[in-house]
């Protein structure tokens, strides 16, 4: 059986989670914390970081467009996330890039560091001034969202892609938090609600974090 090695709030293993679940591909979750930098996990990736596949025959995946890359390549289950001309898969992964790198450096990774790493791993107080700054990059993200959802039905054009499931996993890990207002992005919330009504994102919706409970509307489908 294939084997994710995943962490519930990092993101990228979010997106990795909702596209197996999209392919309707089984996997055997294996929880994994990258900074206690295992050496175990470090033999399968060096770089020490989320998600990492590995598939029934043995081979090891790690990062989110190299495992959505093979499975596009290699399984004919489920619907195709790469969709599209030249031109237009070009878009789905310049925007996948977009929250899988950018959206980390910017907004997600600085809140994970500061509302749960450090506490869990003992390094130090929170920094306010770090929250805040990528609370404001956050909803700078999320008005590029709102015009993206105005264009049409998905981010990347006509129907779901890749795209949609990394900035809805990237997001998820904020909403865990408690840190985004709705309420100042209308666009994003209706897109960001039919992408949790989806059934792939039932497993994430019931994510619970042993000593960090998700904030109150985390889970409802109706925000």
């Amino acid at each position: 059986m294939r084997i994710l090695h995943h962490h519930p709030l990092y993101g990228a293993s979010r997106t990795v989670r909702l596209l197996l679940a999209e392919r309707n591909l089984v996997f055997l979750p294996k929880m994994e914390n990258p900074w206690e930098r295992h050496e175990e996990f470090l033999t399968l990736n060096p770089a020490g970081d989320v998600p990492v596949l590995v598939t029934e025959d043995g081979v090891v995946l790690s990062g989110t467009m190299v495992i959505a890359e093979f499975l596009e390549e290699t399984e004919d289950e489920g619907t195709s996330l790469i969709w599209g001309s030249a031109s237009e898969r070009a878009e789905i992964r310049r925007l996948t890039h977009w929250f899988e790198q950018k959206f980390v450096r910017e907004v997600g990774a600085p809140l994970l560091n500061e509302r749960y790493i450090k506490r869990v791993a003992a390094r130090g107080n929170p920094s306010s001034e770090v929250m805040r700054a990528a609370m404001t990059n956050l909803h700078i993200h999320l008005d590029y969202i709102d015009w993206l959802a105005e264009q049409g039905n998905w981010l990347a054009g006509k129907a779901m892609s890749l795209a949609d499931l990394a900035a809805a996993a990237h997001l998820s890990v904020t909403d865990y938090f408690g840190d985004v207002d709705w309420d100042r992005h209308p666009e994003a919330k209706e897109w960001y609600a039919k992408i949790k009504s989806r059934p792939s994102f039932r497993d994430l919706l019931a994510d619970v974090v042993a000593g960090l409970a998700p904030a109150q509307n985390y889970g409802n489908l109706d925000f």
